[in-house]
């Protein structure tokens, strides 16, 4: 395979059966990208195009149904999808974000090479892995400490009020740059990194590799060139891609699921022990103490988040019976009541993503309100468990 580096975003690859391979890396917002891509496309005169999208973004980027779908929120809690759904909203905020104030949409230079395929009657390949599967692998692969450093990451992010000149845009291309970024990713957060980087690199470069044409284009994220180069090489050499495996959700690990019961089960064995060797009602009042004190904590905390004052009260009765049922959590209940009480308006789904960057949009927006209510709930409950259940394991020590 012969790769003849062109400039900082444009590689030319040679493969063994003669075919050719026009890479180009963008920045997804800079307007320069824009233009760039069509004049390489139109340079380069291609018989194949692939970009980095998946044919549901694609439908829904050039759908003519200017409505907002319904968002059943109520749904999504009792699903289990609250961080995918919080993590989505999270990452389009940050991209609108970094849209502002210019004149392209986000991803305009990966779209615009698309209609450019259709309008000229190219074939055109969506290469990429859908985003739900993506965040989904990425999640179920990862630890506790790992997913929380991510929320955190994307929180940050959402929040931070700096701005990104056409410049820094431009210099987030160059290869050594994105090179140090994903190496720091790589070293903080590896399970993430495999999943929205490594894994889609493997995707990325099977879909283009086996598209049809023999002087194709593809449009693709800066940070994926690398790896694509690297996975194109492998495919050379006789390796395949198994696109049933990248596409698969895993379940959780039986570990990840006994995890669940290790509070229920380490609370009420103390509590037993206490009643066995201290009598029963010292037991009970000890765990009447836990709960109380598991109640006031949750509360607490679902009056900070301004839940509904019925689903304060909902938060104060059922935080000790979430805590001890590891398919339930506080939060989930908490976040399903809020969604039902205080359903989402269509203007709530409307300005979700400008609504995200600031402490009183989530307040405000109802969409982003319940998930503050499933989060802090949570929170409450947690410190409520943690403060409590070491003092009933000491009081019996």
């Amino acid at each position: 395979m012969l790769i003849d580096k062109i400039s900082d975003t444009v590689t030319r690859i040679g493969f063994k059966n003669g075919a050719t391979l026009t890479l180009i890396g963008t920045a997804h917002v800079s307007e320069r990208s824009v233009d760039e891509v069509k004049s390489v496309i139109q340079s380069v005169n291609p018989d194949s195009i692939c970009i980095e999208l998946d044919i549901d973004r694609w439908n829904k980027i050039n759908s003519t149904d200017d409505s907002f779908p319904s968002l059943d929120l109520a749904g999504v809690i009792k699903n289990g999808q609250t961080f995918l759904v919080l993590a989505n909203l999270i990452l389009s905020g940050f991209q609108k974000k970094l849209n502002l104030n210019k004149n392209n949409i986000v991803g305009e230079e990966i779209v615009s090479a698309g209609r450019y395929a259709v309008e000229n009657n190219i074939p055109l390949t969506f290469a990429d892995r859908s985003i739900t599967v993506t965040l989904r692998r990425a999640w179920r692969n990862s630890g506790f400490m790992t997913r929380m450093k991510l929320l955190a990451s994307l929180i940050t992010a959402a929040f931070d009020k700096s701005e990104i000149s056409e410049q820094e845009l431009e210099d987030l291309k160059k290869s050594s740059n994105i090179e140090v970024m994903l190496q720091s990713v790589a070293s903080e957060l590896p399970e993430i990194k495999k999943a929205l980087i490594d894994e889609r690199d493997e995707y990325l470069a099977g879909k283009i590799y086996f598209s049809e044409g023999n002087n194709k284009v593809a449009v693709v994220g800066a940070g994926h060139v690398g790896g694509l180069i690297k996975t194109l090489l492998t495919l050379e050499e006789g390796k395949t891609v198994s696109f049933d495996s990248l596409e698969e959700v895993p379940e959780k690990s039986k570990a990840k699921k006994l995890c669940g019961y290790i509070v229920p089960i380490m609370l009420l064995t103390t509590v037993l022990a206490i009643g066995v060797f201290k009598g029963w009602s010292q037991g009970i009042g000890l765990f009447t103490s836990w709960a109380i004190g598991n109640m006031l904590t949750t509360f607490v905390f679902a009056i900070i988040s301004l839940a509904h004052p019925l689903n304060c009260i909902v938060a104060l009765l059922t935080s000790p019976l979430a805590v001890l049922t590891p398919i339930l959590g506080v939060g989930m209940i908490t976040g399903f009541v809020e969604a039902k009480l205080r359903p989402p308006k269509v203007r709530d789904v409307e300005s979700v993503t400008d609504d995200i960057s600031s402490v009183k949009g989530w307040f405000k927006n109802r969409v982003l309100h319940t998930f503050l209510v499933f989060i802090l709930t949570s929170i409450g409950s947690t410190i409520g468990t943690f403060i409590t259940t070491p003092i009933l394991s000491g009081f019996f020590m």
